[in-house]
């Protein structure tokens, strides 16, 4: 494979880099074992190669998936699969998508995709998945936004722009912005997504504005404000955008951050009030505060919880919202040093003993049953009902960095490295504190393979995470009441 021009922002590392380190010459062939060849050409990474366990889709390429790989790539100088990558989930982008009788818009990106071979012919295909077989048939919101973010990746990385100023990628971003800054009823700047949009990708009670989608969608407005050329519209986003930003930068970092002084204010919410004076906006009842938060917020520290909507804050902790709000700059570098406060002072909770919790805490009895419809996957502390998942790391180590508090990610990955390669890099762990490779996990898991070499390589070469991370945009910046332990 042929790296292109390094940029000056993120030099790239030598190839392999860390094969003298068995772990990770392991985890590179691991991750080369699982690429996905169309014609002749690498084009992304299969899920899980686990010999042990039946394929269903975990053959495909999934589109949130395949990002760390991408970076673990793009840090090791090899564009070439990223560059294909990008650009043949844009043609897919371009198909008719249909479920039952019903057509899906045409911004919508696929979940993930699978190259079909017919031996008698000699042909490949791509077949493509847009929520139709999905668990659920939810189409994938955050498909989209990690498309874009990559691109701005890929460039970044490369000093290429060539690819983002092809007409077809500027049609692909501005089609995928006129479906989330389409106008209709909402009176919030944040995007109204059902339940198995994104990661989390079956019902777990995310409905309304979940934090991880708000946080994406924020990142790649902002990505695609730095790509989108002023012609054939162009223009007319990027002033949308810049509007859209003002106002969804100011109703998160308003209304989802929890710290201590906030938590007491909304105890002491009053409700039923009118007018725009009105203290508690969306008449949340202060009784209906789940009792942990009161010891689970530290009096240093704070973060964005899950959801806001009328009469519900959704109070649980998710850890790709926080983590992307850091290198999005949509929260404050108050915030961002009070999340990793948070972190660090629970981080039996959210750590534990194998790194990371996607959200917490875990829930169990009735509102289990209620809220995901008695999923057996999600039990509590399994999968994405407060389970762990190795892939986190990168992020977590990302926004470490960017805060300046890399030892954080340093003793996160020590726990974990002694047990992944070990366990055969597992998807995701079970149990309180991450003891028990999870009960339905595949092996040999592609993204908790890459997420591991790319925390490993941020780590070593810091200057990589101008890829991936973007600074507070000072122009654009709302004025907002700073709470107490922000400036602790």
């Amino acid at each position: 494979m042929i790296a292109g021009p390094a940029s000056a922002a993120t030099p790239r590392s030598p190839l392999h880099p860390y094969e003298p380190n068995p772990m990770i010459a392991e985890a590179w062939d691991s991750l080369r074992k699982s690429l996905v060849y169309f014609r002749g050409k690498p084009v992304g990474t299969i899920a899980a190669l686990d010999p042990n366990e039946e394929a269903l889709n975990y053959n495909q390429v999934f589109v949130r998936d395949f990002v760390p790989s991408a970076l673990a790539f793009l840090m090791n100088g090899e564009a070439e699969v990223v560059k294909n990558f990008l650009l043949k989930a844009l043609r897919l982008q371009a198909w008719e998508k249909r479920v039952d009788c019903f057509t899906l818009g045409e911004g919508v990106m696929p979940a993930s995709f699978k190259v079909m071979q017919d031996p008698v012919r000699g042909t490949e295909t791509m077949l493509a998945d847009f929520g139709e077989a999905a668990i659920g048939r939810v189409a994938p919101v955050d498909s989209g936004f990690w498309w874009i973010i990559l691109l701005r990746a890929y460039t970044k990385s490369t000093g290429d722009f060539t690819l983002a100023e092809m007409p077809d990628c500027q049609r692909g971003m501005r089609l995928i912005l006129s479906l989330c800054l389409a106008e209709g009823f909402d009176t919030f700047p944040t995007l109204l997504c059902a339940d198995g949009c994104c990661m989390i990708d079956r019902r777990m009670g995310i409905y309304g504005y979940p934090i991880e989608i708000q946080s994406l969608f924020f990142m790649a407005l902002r990505c695609a404000k730095t790509l989108l050329k002023p012609e054939l519209g162009g223009k007319e986003f990027i002033e949308r955008i810049e509007k859209r930003l003002v106002a969804l930068s100011y109703h998160i970092r308003t209304y989802f951050w929890l710290d201590f002084q906030n938590l007491n204010n909304i105890y002491r919410y009053k409700t039923e009030e009118y007018s725009h004076t009105a203290v508690n906006k969306f008449n949340v009842i202060p009784d209906s505060i789940p009792d942990w938060v009161f010891d689970f917020m530290p009096m240093k520290g704070g973060y964005f919880i899950g959801n806001v909507s009328p009469a519900r804050m959704d109070f649980r902790w998710f850890l790709i919202g926080n983590c992307v709000a850091i290198l999005s700059s949509i929260a404050t570098p108050e915030q961002a040093s009070a999340i990793m406060d948070l972190v660090e002072a629970r981080w039996a909770d959210l750590v534990g003993e194998m790194p990371l919790k996607i959200s917490y805490p875990a829930m169990d009895a009735e509102e289990w049953v209620i809220v995901t419809g008695c999923d057996p996957k999600n039990t509590r502390w399994s999968y994405h009902n407060g389970g762990t998942w190795p892939v986190l790391l990168w992020m977590l180590t990302a926004a470490s960095i960017k805060t300046g508090r890399p030892q954080i990610a340093r003793r996160a990955i020590e726990l974990a490295e002694p047990r992944l390669c070990k366990e055969g890099w597992p998807e995701y762990y079970d149990g309180k504190l991450g003891r028990y490779v999870g009960k339905q996990a595949r092996k040999f898991q592609t993204w908790s393979i890459a997420g591991y070499l790319v925390a490993k390589m941020l780590l070593e070469d810091p200057s990589h995470l101008g890829m991936i991370s973007l600074e507070e945009d000072r122009k654009g910046k709302p004025v907002i009441t700073r709470s107490a332990s922000w400036t602790c």
